[in-house]
């Protein structure tokens, strides 16, 4: 078996976190060390089948761990709504937030429920949204906020006039994008967070590459088999070779959103050859993430697109592409 890096955690006993996408994979690694530091972990999942076997996995490791279930459905505005209005009547600080669930390049394109590009929407702007309705808490528990991007965010760019993909959707371009979009985002709420004094601390992480579900074969998503290149990454994560594990895969987000040396406005990642696995380490920011008129731009979009606004904020959407089609119909 090839050994797997790991950190230190430090004590989170007090602290509440709520972590997205972690009904498996990467995610569920990254609760259950939470809640092994004594955090109280929420895991907002769509699937409660998949959400009540992910809390028995972690108190199977973890005895006396504090976690439990909420309902959210990324793809859908009115879900990220509900949830975070469930949240926000439970007036209790969050003091992490670790932004981890999203999609990956559906062979054809779908939709949100609000009718945006589902990669877009589900990766990104529904983010975005929770971001924007957990607000108060995270004020409350000066937050660090870490948002899980992904090496896809490398190349690529912004399809400013067509966000959503109508005229010529690729998979993986959209993907790209979508990852793009939610890096800027983060860095510009960190800004925006230092400017206004919110208190919130917002910093960025990537996992690498390991086998882990997105990949993996998704009806919903219209992939009957698994998707190319899964079983030769599969293979070289099994084997330690260049690629990490889904275990140390989920490092670079746990040590963004936990260790004293990590800081707001930073990007980490595995520290290996071409930063596809290994220890966590702070990385360069991508290209395509280093423009803060794109930080600027992108979420005076995403706050118009997704209908919501954080605090004395009054950015919107002037001057860019409008919602597609189908969304408008809503």
């Amino acid at each position: 078996m090839p050994r797997t890096p790991d950190i230190t955690v430090p004590t989170l006993a007090g602290k509440r976190a709520v972590v997205t996408g972690a009904s498996d994979g990467i995610g569920l690694g990254i609760a259950r060390r939470l809640a092994a530091a004594g955090a109280e972990v929420v895991l907002p999942v769509r699937n409660p089948r998949k959400g009540e076997a992910a809390v028995a996995a972690i108190r199977e490791q973890v005895r006396d761990a504090t976690v439990s279930l909420r309902t959210l459905d990324l793809s859908s505005l009115a879900s990220v709504a509900a949830l975070g209005a469930t949240l926000r009547e439970e007036d209790r600080p969050i003091h992490l937030l670790i932004n981890n669930a999203g999609v990956m390049t559906p062979p054809d394109r779908q939709t949100t429920a609000d009718g945006f590009e589902l990669q877009f929407g589900t990766n990104h702007l529904g983010h975005v949204a929770l971001v924007a309705h957990l607000l108060p808490l995270l004020r409350a528990g000066r937050a660090r906020v870490t948002s899980q991007i992904s090496i896809a965010a490398r190349s690529g760019s912004i399809h400013w006039d067509d966000l959503s993909w109508e005229r010529s959707y690729d998979g993986m371009r959209a993907y790209s994008q979508s990852k793009i979009a939610f890096g800027l985002f983060a860095l510009e709420l960190e800004r925006r967070s230092r400017a206004g004094g919110w208190g919130i601390t917002s910093n960025l992480s990537h996992p690498g590459i390991a086998a882990t579900n997105l990949l993996a074969p998704r009806a919903e998503l219209g992939r009957e088999r698994a998707a190319r290149g899964r079983r030769f990454i599969g293979a070289l994560s099994a084997r330690g070779i260049l690629l990490g594990t889904v275990a140390s895969a989920g490092l670079p987000a746990l040590f963004a959103a936990t260790s004293p040396q990590a800081r707001g406005g930073l990007f980490y990642g595995p520290r290996g050859p071409g930063n596809l696995g290994g220890a966590p380490a702070e990385q360069a920011l991508y290209r395509p993430l280093r423009s803060i008129e794109d930080a600027e731009r992108i979420w005076r979009v995403s706050v118009g697109l997704a209908d919501v606004a954080f605090g004395d904020d009054t950015a919107t959407a002037e001057g860019v592409a409008s919602p597609p089609r189908s969304a408008r119909q809503h």
